[in-house]
């Protein structure tokens, strides 16, 4: 048999690196990544002394199990020339398949949580696993400020945090979230590039960056460089509309930036940009507050 790969989505980020690799150990399976690590994944893997996923930038020709994506535009390069054999997320699916597959996706904060629910029997017997998803499910619900967090969530993180022997699940999480809760010093275009998605809304290509701070100041301070390396974007990959979410997780809401139609934008949020940008007061989740009305305004 040929070896699996077990991937996530492009700029990977704790809950697509932990979730392959958990999820692949548990089936014999080979973990990857399609890109490099951010700070807060390295951290995690740090902590409990986990290596990196193998670096595969092209799946052309490999058999994969894709966790916590499955929209074309986020699968790893090549993808569409590899063999996808099962799909574990806990997104919307925008998904097609030339033949009957495995596939189990769930309203849930998170896909370690799909994992662990599905798996919890073996993964009690494994504190590292439960470590790792409990990292995963903290990171992907900003330690459950997220409106995607289910008492699923909530409930499962409490189990896993037994086994994994964290005492303090709040400050963990905050100690995760820490870990590239700055951009100070950052190139740009990392910045934005870290948490990255594209998206396909009514044929029109859309992108949408997030990143959580702990002062959003830290954002404001350099609104012009954000604003400008938008605009390149749009101008130069051919997007429609390129947003990036930066997430205050103490204020618990993010400053809006965008290049594109304002109007588009004011249609999405009913908030009418006096600029490039906007406050958005509750607004934690690009899954659930950011790309759906976004959608939703590019396809009506």
């Amino acid at each position: 048999m040929s070896e699996v790969y077990v991937i996530g989505h492009k700029s990977p980020d704790t809950d697509t690196v932990c979730s392959a690799i958990v999820y692949a150990a548990l089936k014999g399976y080979t973990p990857a990544r399609p890109g490099e690590l951010n700070e807060e994944t390295a951290y995690v893997l740090d902590y409990f002394k986990v290596p990196a996923p193998v670096l595969l930038e092209n799946a052309a020709g490999k058999k994969l199990v894709l966790v916590d994506h499955n929209e074309p535009a986020q699968v790893v390069n090549g993808g569409d020339q590899a063999e996808i054999i099962e799909v574990i997320d806990h997104h919307k699916m925008n998904f097609v398949c030339n033949k009957p597959i495995y596939v189990h996706v769930e309203p849930v904060g998170s896909t370690a949580t799909v994992i662990a629910k599905q798996y919890m029997d073996k993964i009690k017997t494994n504190p590292t696993w439960a470590g790792l998803l409990l990292a995963a499910i903290l990171s992907d619900t900003v330690i459950f400020k997220s409106p995607t967090t289910t008492d699923e969530d909530k409930a499962i993180a409490a189990e896993l945090a037994k086994v994994a022997g964290i005492a303090d699940v709040q400050a963990f999480g905050i100690d995760i979230k820490k870990a590239k809760a700055s951009i100070k010093g950052k190139p740009i275009a990392d910045v934005i590039h870290v948490d990255f998605k594209d998206f396909d809304f009514g044929g029109k290509k859309v992108g949408i960056g997030q990143t959580e701070l702990v002062d959003i100041n830290e954002a404001y301070d350099r609104k012009d460089e954000i604003v400008n390396y938008l605009n390149e974007l749009k101008a130069n990959k051919g997007y429609a509309m390129v947003v990036f979410i930066a997430t205050d997780i103490i204020k618990e809401g993010s400053e809006l930036y965008f290049a594109g139609d304002p109007a588009m934008m004011e249609k999405a949020f009913g908030v009418k940009p006096e600029g490039p940008s906007f406050w958005l007061q509750g607004c934690m989740s690009r899954k659930k507050q950011v790309a759906p009305p976004l959608e939703k305004a590019f396809t009506s």
